[in-house]
């Protein structure tokens, strides 16, 4: 692989943005020189360069909280990267999912019913949800209880919620069929966050049926 082209800065380093490739979430910002990207080239899992320590870094080398790179983009400048990943644990120091847990300023003119929202946007929030609950495993929530069952338990799960909605539609129930379809659906989602298939690869898949007149 050739990185001629990236424009790397007066120090030889590039900012590496790096994303959870299923949730979409932004894990952390670091910095990569030619040697540390083709390291991460080699390997397959994120290699950094650590400008206080001056040296190169192994994300994960030794909590074990590695990052398998699934794609590497670099924007229309060259001169920035952005790292798809499968996260193996909490990408920040503190344990957290994501480097980025605080909010400093949120736009909040938009109403959850207006026109202009987005109305599929809580799937993506709660499937970064469910993506952070199971790396950082927290003691209680339902989400974490589901991933340390395992995939039996999941399964079972998603077969359970489908035989309630089943019965919800046959009792001709339309608040019953509400909770029911939402409980199926968020089991679904922890399903894909435990089969490592993103939501997108889902709606992609329904996009290519539609175009080609499957449905």
């Amino acid at each position: 692989m050739k990185f001629e082209t990236l424009k790397f800065d007066e120090n030889g380093l590039i900012p590496a943005v790096v994303q959870d490739y299923q949730s979409k979430e932004i894990l952390t910002v670091a910095y990569m020189n030619k040697t540390s990207l083709e390291k991460t080239v080699e390997i397959g899992e994120t290699v950094f360069f650590s400008r206080s320590r001056k040296e190169l870094w192994h994300k994960g080398e030794t909590s074990g909280n590695t990052q398998k790179v699934k794609s590497i983009r670099y924007d229309c400048d060259q001169d920035a990267l952005v790292i798809l990943v499968q996260p193996k644990g909490p990408a920040c120091h503190t344990g957290a999912y994501s480097c980025f847990s605080e909010t400093l300023y949120e736009d909040e003119t938009n109403s959850d019913s207006g026109p202009s929202s987005d109305r599929y946007a809580i799937l993506n929030e709660l499937q970064e949800i469910i993506a952070q609950r199971q790396h950082e495993m927290p003691e209680g929530a339902y989400t974490t209880y589901l991933f340390e069952k395992g995939v039996d338990k999941i399964l079972k799960k998603v077969g359970e919620e489908a035989g309630e909605v089943i019965i919800a539609a046959k009792n001709r129930d339309p608040e019953e069929l509400r909770w029911e379809v939402s409980d199926l659906f968020y089991h679904v989602l922890v399903l894909l966050q435990e089969q490592n298939v993103p939501l997108d690869d889902i709606l992609k898949t329904l996009a290519e049926r539609h175009t080609k007149g499957d449905n």
